[in-house]
Parts: structure tokens; C-alpha cells; sequence
């Protein structure tokens, strides 16, 4: 295994071993994450991990309840609509102020923002018309239930999605991804003539399928060097070496726990409540159709008999006693009270933990929009560990592998080395800036309320404060914020106007057609911007 000397995490040993003996060298490692998404999917939503040796003519088990399908469901696209927005760019392609004043200042600002700007479109569309949003939203479904996804970025444009029992990863131990290894079911017909050719003789003919093995390890200098195996034989020319930036395999947790090779599920946080949810509304569901059986019990005694009362039709007369016969009844109902109470505060906690709009609303004859605003606010900032780790693990590698392939293609220019950086703009970023202008917002309602509008102007220092707010929002403001300069010579321009009005009140029209005729003799006087 690989060896964690200097932090580097590189070891020749893993070279030396086959694809597929490291891949069930790892497999055991893998075992007990793999187990527990299983129950987290058997609770929710059993087709996002099927159980061991679940095939195609298997059915999978059917939940007794579905809050836990709604609620992953409702999450994912919560988190969709957050890291990937629809007509939306989720990031910003930005020159630091320094780099900017070297290449040319604020002359050249708008020209440089407009062609980054159509980078920007470039990206976007290439996410949405290769199908990238259909699988990342399955991935965040895999992310939310199993806690891990990987996702390979193909080249001839999209991704695809790996599930949890189908690929291994190691970790050193601060995170640093040391290797993937992915396995693959493969039919012999679907393999290329050249890949065929090599596993030919040891292929029998009643084999359905040929396992492919394609490894990712991370060689000394930082690198990752990529080969594949296809029945146990390194397939020829598959080699090849990727920088880290550019590795088309990305490695998915939605947290990070140290010393472990993967990560964990929302699911798996709250698979108590989810076990107690299943439990007990199996048991009432189960009771229910128990008490809702009909089933007449007859005195054997009495004048009353069982076949006479079998085979009376509706409506019809009979000779009997009716204290002979009675109806069988369980007699639970306060047992399913107690039931029920229970089951309604887990799917309270759950409503809230997957944040379910209903859960958010406070049950009353009016609830303002204020205040649902309010609640669901709060309940989102539970998901700022989330945004982060997303953010540094799917969002970014996501923009730079497309950059790069869109580069290669010629779609894009490249760019010089360390100039343009891309910057997330939503998620984490978006709650942060939301909270900076909802804060605003509540300084500045409350001045007014508290001191009026005339202390606001006497005291307020207007142009920080709509930059704040532009920044808040995620605007530049620069060239659409007047300067403190800018400020005072409209001010002057509007006095003087109002001083030649006054003049043309007292002096006449005479004196007007004067003033505008010497103005027209004399030169103009240059701006500062033409000095």
C-alpha cells in the first residue's frame, strides 16, 4: 500500500500490482461505507444502491414510507438549482487588481470583462447541451444517500456517473486523493477489435461479460498517471499522464472526515429517525389492515346459525338472536395513538433535517411571507458545510476540466498561466452574501424607523453604501457608481444652472440670448478627462 513519508503519498509498490489485485485489496476497506449506504438507499430510495448481487430481473424491497424519497428528492434539486442555476453562470472568471493594472488598468477593464464574459457563456452552454445537469443531479442524489460519487468527464463532451460499488478510492490521510481505480462489466462485443485481440485467449465462449479495470494512481511529482486492464492484461496504449488540475475523475464526498478514504450521506445522519420511521409505520400499516378485516363471530349455543348468516343476502329476514352474533375487534386504538404521535414528530425532524417547505411553515390561520422567508433561511444555512465542500471538490474541478477540454477543441483561447482565475459565485458564496444584504437591509429599515429619512442623508455616507449593497448582490460597480468627485461637479453644473435661471428671471430674454452668444464666441474649456 502506499506510504505517507514526506505527505506526497506515493508508493512504486502500487505500480507494481495489478489493476484488479489492488481493486480487492481495496475492496475491504470500501466494505463497511458500502454497507451503510445500502441501508441508507433500502430506506429511501433503493434503486440509487441495489443490494448485493441485485440484477436486472431482481425487484428491488418497497419502503413502507416515502418521506425519505421526498426528502433526498427535494434536497437534491435544492442543491442543483444552488451549484448549477439555470441560465446562470455558477461561476466568474476574474483578474486580480494587480494583474489588471500590469496589462493595461481601466482602459482596457471592459474589454478584458466582455471576453471573459463570453468564456463564461461558452462554459455554461457546453454544460447544458452535453446532459451535464441530468447527471449531476443523480450524483447529488448518490452524494445525499451514499455519501460519495465519482464522475468522469468524457471527451467527446458530458460525464458519467460511477456508483459507489463499482470504483475504490484511497486517501493519505489529510484528504489528498492517492488513487481510484474503477471496475467495469463489460460484454466482449462491446470491447474494441484491439482490446479483444489481446484477451482473446483467455476468453471463453460461455463468458457473458469481461471485467475492464481502468486505475488512476498519483505518481511522486503530483501527477496522475492513468492505464487500464481488460482480463487481467494492461491494454496497450491507454497509458497516460493528466496534471491535477486536468484529471477527468472527480472523486465526490459531501464531508470530510479524516482518516477515511470516503465520505458520508445526509441519509446516514439521520438513520435513526429514518429506522424509526420505516419500523413504526410498517407496524401501522400492517395493523391497520389487521383492524380493517370484518370477521362476524357466531355462539355456537345460540338459535343463530353461522351458514344461514354466510348466505343471506343484502337486505334479506332471518330467524335469529342478534345477541348470538358479534364482530371480532383488535381493540388497539390507543396503542396506535401512541404509534402515531411518535411517527409524527420523526417526519417534524426529518421535514426539517431534508428541508421540506411544509416544515417550514408554522401552523396557523396566517403566517406571513416574512416569515417563512425568515425560517427557510435559517434552515438552508444547515447546508453551508455542504456548499463548502462541494464548492472546492465538484464546482471547481468541474469549470476547469471543461475550460481545459473547450481549450483543446479551439472553442475557447487559452488563457496565460496564473492570469485568469475562476471564482465560485453561488452556494456558499451566495449565502454569505445574502446574509451581508439582509443585514443591510435591516440597518437601514430601522434608521429610518428610529431617526427618519433626514438623519439618513445627514449621516449616511451614500456611495459606500451602494457599493456595499452591489457587492452584496455580486455586481461591479465599477463605472456605475458615481465618484465623490464625479458627485460634486454634477452639483456645480446644476448651481450654475440654476444661476443662469435666476439671472434670465431678473435680467430678461435680452440678457439670455446675450449669455448664449458669448458663450458661443468663446472656446470651450477642456474636461479633466480630455486633459
Amino acid at each position: 500500500m502506499a506510504t505517507y513519508g514526506s505527505g506526497s503519498g506515493y508508493s512504486n509498490e502500487d505500480e507494481d500490482q495489478t489493476a484488479s489485485s489492488l481493486y480487492k485489496e481495496l475492496e475491504s476497506r470500501r466494505q463497511p461505507f458500502l454497507d451503510r449506504a445500502r441501508d441508507c438507499s433500502r430506506l429511501t430510495i433503493p434503486g440509487v444502491l441495489p443490494p448485493t448481487a441485485h440484477g436486472k430481473h431482481s425487484r428491488l424491497a418497497t419502503p413502507f414510507q416515502s418521506l425519505g424519497a421526498r426528502g433526498v428528492n427535494n434536497l437534491a434539486s435544492k442543491l442543483l438549482l444552488t451549484l448549477l442555476p439555470p441560465n446562470t453562470s455558477f461561476f466568474r472568471l476574474a483578474v486580480s487588481p494587480g494583474q489588471m493594472s500590469e496589462i493595461g488598468g481601466a482602459e482596457v477593464q471592459a474589454e478584458v470583462e466582455a471576453s471573459l464574459a463570453q468564456m463564461e457563456r461558452e462554459v455554461m452552454n457546453e454544460i447544458e447541451t452535453t446532459g451535464i445537469r441530468v447527471q449531476m443531479f443523480e450524483a447529488i442524489k448518490h452524494l445525499l444517500v451514499t455519501g460519495n460519487a465519482l464522475i468522469y468527464s468524457m471527451d467527446e463532451g458530458g460525464v458519467r456517473l460511477f456508483h459507489l460499488d463499482s470504483y475504490v478510492v484511497e486517501r493519505d490521510p489529510v484528504g489528498n486523493l492517492l488513487t481510484i481505480i474503477t471496475k467495469e462489466e463489460v460484454a466482449p462485443k462491446a470491447l474494441p477489435p484491439e482490446m479483444l485481440e489481446l484477451i482473446k485467449g483467455k476468453l471463453n465462449q460461455t463468458e457473458k461479460s469481461v471485467e475492464v479495470y481502468t486505475c488512476v494512481h498519483r505518481q511522486e511529482g503530483g501527477d496522475f498517471k492513468i492505464w487500464q486492464e481488460c482480463g487481467g492484461v494492461k491494454v496497450e496504449g491507454s497509458d497516460g499522464i493528466f496534471k491535477e488540475g486536468s484529471l477527468p475523475f472527480l472523486a465526490l464526498r459531501l464531508s470530510t472526515i479524516s482518516n477515511e478514504d470516503y465520505g458520508r450521506g445526509v441519509c446516514e445522519e439521520y438513520m435513526g429517525d429514518l429506522r424509526s420511521l420505516e419500523s413504526l409505520t410498517k407496524s401501522i400499516v400492517e395493523g391497520a389492515a389487521a383492524s380493517s378485516r370484518v370477521i362476524f363471530l357466531v355462539n355456537p349455543n345460540g338459535t343463530t346459525r353461522a351458514r344461514v348468516l354466510a348466505e343471506s343476502p343484502n337486505g334479506s329476514i332471518r330467524e335469529g338472536n342478534a345477541a348470538d352474533v358479534s364482530t371480532l375487534q383488535v381493540n388497539k386504538a390507543s396503542d396506535f395513538r401512541v404509534a402515531l404521535e411518535t411517527i409524527g414528530q420523526i417526519r417534524e425532524r426529518l421535514m426539517h433535517a431534508f428541508l421540506l417547505n411544509s416544515s417550514v411553515q408554522r401552523q396557523a390561520e396566517r403566517v406571513t411571507a416574512e416569515e417563512i422567508r425568515y425560517m427557510a433561511q435559517e434552515l438552508e444555512q444547515a447546508l453551508g458545510g455542504v456548499f463548502s465542500v462541494l464548492s472546492s471538490e465538484m464546482q471547481m474541478p468541474l469549470v476547469t476540466i471543461i475550460m481545459d477540454r473547450l481549450t483543446k477543441s479551439g472553442a475557447i483561447p487559452k488563457l496565460p498561466k496564473g492570469l485568469v482565475r475562476p471564482k465560485i459565485v453561488t452556494g456558499l458564496e451566495a449565502l454569505g452574501r445574502g446574509q451581508d444584504l439582509n443585514r443591510l437591509d435591516i440597518f437601514i429599515s430601522g434608521a429610518m424607523q428610529t431617526l427618519g429619512p433626514e438623519a439618513i442623508l445627514k449621516y449616511l455616507n451614500m456611495a459606500d453604501y451602494l457599493t456595499r449593497r452591489a457587492t452584496a448582490v455580486g455586481i461591479d460597480t465599477e463605472g456605475l457608481i458615481r465618484s465623490e468627485e464625479e458627485v460634486q461637479q454634477q452639483e456645480q453644473q446644476m448651481m450654475q444652472q440654476q444661476q443662469m435661471m435666476q439671472m434670465a428671471e431678473k435680467l430678461g430674454p435680452s440678457a439670455i440670448t446675450a449669455a448664449s452668444k458669448n458663450a458661443q464666441q468663446q472656446p470651450q474649456q477642456p474636461t479633466e478627462e480630455q486633459q
